[in-house]
């Protein structure tokens, strides 16, 4: 039986050719032959079992923010793991968030909480589900700092929970990132905190975004990894490349470490524009930038 007639009979929602660039931050990429919206934890694994008996396995989207799509688009199906799986409930000290809950979304519930741990997070564009993938940071805040566990479906489609050093959190990594598992919600073990204070340092980080970062245009966010003992950043600027342009897309008059999308810019664009701030930083200065971003193709 064909997918899309599983899924029919199983009333799970689907369309087909969604642009992808819609989908993500950079506002780019093109269109998905089969875009699946599971409403539970429950769809969602059927989703993923149905996929993979059809010998096709998805590609698993949150808010898009770390990623760069094929112009193509992807022939494979995605499943997004959106606002229909972003619930999260307290319990004491604790936060159990699904995997599509942004974490704009998740600082607030902190917050109104009175718990205290999240601050860092106040304005990063991801979802609770890719980074807790990538291990997000920022500010000196990590998420391997709060997850106390995480729940997830495995590779046979069974629901676990991995917690503590199974987590293998290091810069920029996880467990997640080495197999292929569907992270589906984690637990965040949080500190009682001063709302006011909570609120304030929420405030100060969102502010440091608006004054250093290009959030008026679309990006994928910071473009390297931080390379030992120096700032991507850094390097970049030192090079001169600021303003530096591909088609549409350039990296950031404002910050260096971001590529931006100006209008109209391609997959093939940002790629020939990084490509070329990597080679010219090696050249001059001896380091390799390693690329944060995930290519998807």
């Amino acid at each position: 039986m064909p997918l899309t007639e599983t899924l029919d009979r199983l009333f799970i929602p689907y369309e087909r050719n969604v642009p992808l660039k819609n989908h993500t931050t950079f506002r780019i990429g093109g269109p998905a032959d089969l875009f699946i919206t599971p409403r539970s934890v429950e769809e969602l694994g059927a989703a993923l079992m149905l996929c993979r008996a059809a010998g096709e396995e998805p590609f698993l989207l949150g808010n898009g923010s770390n990623l760069l799509v094929s112009d193509a688009g992807l022939r494979r199906p995605v499943i997004l793991l959106g606002e229909a799986m972003s619930r999260i409930r307290r319990e004491g000290n604790r936060l159990y968030a699904e995997a599509g809950a942004l974490l704009i979304k998740v600082c607030r519930e902190a917050l109104s909480a009175g718990l205290s741990g999240m601050e860092w997070a106040y304005g990063i564009p991801g979802s609770l589900g890719g980074g807790v993938y990538m291990n997000a940071g920022a500010y000196g805040g990590e998420l391997k700092d709060v997850v106390a566990a995480v729940t997830y479906y495995d590779e046979k489609g069974e629901l676990r929970t991995a917690c503590g050093e199974e987590l293998a959190f290091g810069y920029r990594k996880s467990l997640f990132e080495e197999k292929n598992y569907c992270i589906v919600a984690a637990e965040l073990a949080l500190t009682p905190g001063d709302p006011e204070e909570i609120r304030a340092q929420m405030e100060d980080f969102m502010g440091r975004r608006r004054e250093k970062q290009p959030l008026d245009l679309p990006s994928a966010g910071s473009t390297f990894k931080r390379p030992l003992g120096n700032y991507a950043s850094a390097l970049i600027d030192q090079c001169g490349l600021k303003g530096l342009r591909v088609g549409d897309a350039a990296v950031s008059e404002k910050h260096a470490g971001f590529v931006v999308n100006l209008g109209s810019a391609t997959a093939e664009d940002v790629k020939t524009l990084i490509e070329e701030v990597r080679q010219t930083v090696v050249g001059e200065t001896g380091y390799l930038l390693e690329c944060e971003i995930k290519m998807i193709e």
